[in-house]
């Protein structure tokens, strides 16, 4: 078993998060992760107040475990925050406020009801922000990952923020699939790590079938880092730039945003449709570099289980076996 400050803090029995990846994380799935000693996140950013409320309630049927609950803080609205704070989820986990934002006062209302707060940060200076207004836990996230990131890979970030914020514990996000790279994110000062592409491709995820094969069949070359996605919603998250797949909607409008930004209305509708039909070439596909290390189906609680299985067997057994007296 590997023991962490973030274990200890968080009472789950593996150093391991599932990432809250919006429109993907059902309560199957967050449940199945605590289920397996880990700590299952909903991504409810897309969830009005009220289906927030019945999501928690099914996960809490699912899992008496430690879970968390995800808001994208920069959209979230007054109503979605209180319904997180009423249902009193282990973890309030946060990441991508507006800079007008105060995150103490946010940080403070969770305290208030014994929730923790994990919040994600892709730069060094928002991690010592965010420890000042009182996170318990900061999420380095590095470029690797999928999704909306920043510009600094996982190798680099974690071991600077884990150094800025000590001793607050650090998760460690972006390109983490496997147990490997759960023991070198401990190895670079890391408490544990955040996982979101690995847990795309188990059955309890929500994403279309389709886009699970497409994670499968990826070599980790296929994706592009771009603003693209956002242009073509009409949304704007601060700091941020998106990793995602490198498909013909994406090159039909890479050079081409101004035309973009005024063809939303025809845009759109059809990148939706293809989305809900799984339309691998059509949709915009979110998924990190870690695709590569990713092979098969796999269910929430068997990822966590080979992951400490391979973590714990580099740490006992090649690691100590490299140190000669």
């Amino acid at each position: 078993m590997i023991k962490t400050a973030f274990t200890e803090l968080l009472a789950v029995q593996h150093p391991i998060a599932q990432a809250g990846m919006g429109g993907a994380t059902s309560p199957e799935l967050v449940a199945a992760v605590s289920n397996a000693g880990g700590l299952g996140i909903l991504g409810a950013s897309d969830h009005e107040a009220a289906a927030i409320h019945e999501l928690a309630h099914v996960i809490r049927s699912r899992t008496k475990r430690p879970y968390g609950i995800n808001l994208l803080l920069h959209g979230a609205d007054d109503d979605q925050m209180q319904a997180v704070l009423d249902v009193r989820p282990s973890v309030l986990s946060t990441a991508w406020p507006r800079d007008d934002q105060d995150l103490g006062a946010i940080f403070a209302s969770a305290h208030e009801r014994g929730i923790k707060v994990l919040h994600m940060v892709p730069t060094v200076a928002d991690a010592a922000k965010a420890a000042a207004a009182g996170a318990d836990v900061i999420i380095a996230q590095g470029t690797d990952g999928g999704g909306h990131i920043g510009l600094l890979g996982t190798a680099v970030i974690v071991p600077m923020v884990a150094r800025e914020v000590a001793p607050t514990p650090v998760l460690a996000a972006g390109g983490i699939a496997d147990g490997r790279g759960l023991a070198a994110m401990l190895a670079l000062g890391a408490a544990g790590v955040l996982v979101g592409t690995r847990f795309l491709v188990t059955p309890e995820s929500s994403l279309h079938a389709a886009f699970k094969k497409l994670i499968i069949d990826s070599d980790g070359s296929d994706t592009i880092v771009t603003d693209l996605a956002d242009i073509m919603l009409g949304t704007d998250w601060p700091g941020a730039v998106e990793r995602i797949a490198r498909n013909r909607v994406v090159e039909r409008w890479l050079g081409r945003t101004n035309e973009l930004r005024r063809r939303r209305d025809e845009a759109v509708p059809a990148m939706r449709e293809a989305r809900r039909a799984g339309d691998v070439d059509e949709a915009i596909v979110y998924y990190g570099q870690s695709a590569a290390l990713i092979h098969e189906v796999m269910p929430a609680g068997e990822v966590v289980a080979e992951m400490i299985r391979e973590a714990e067997s580099i740490l006992r057994e090649r690691l100590p076996s490299l140190v000669s007296d």
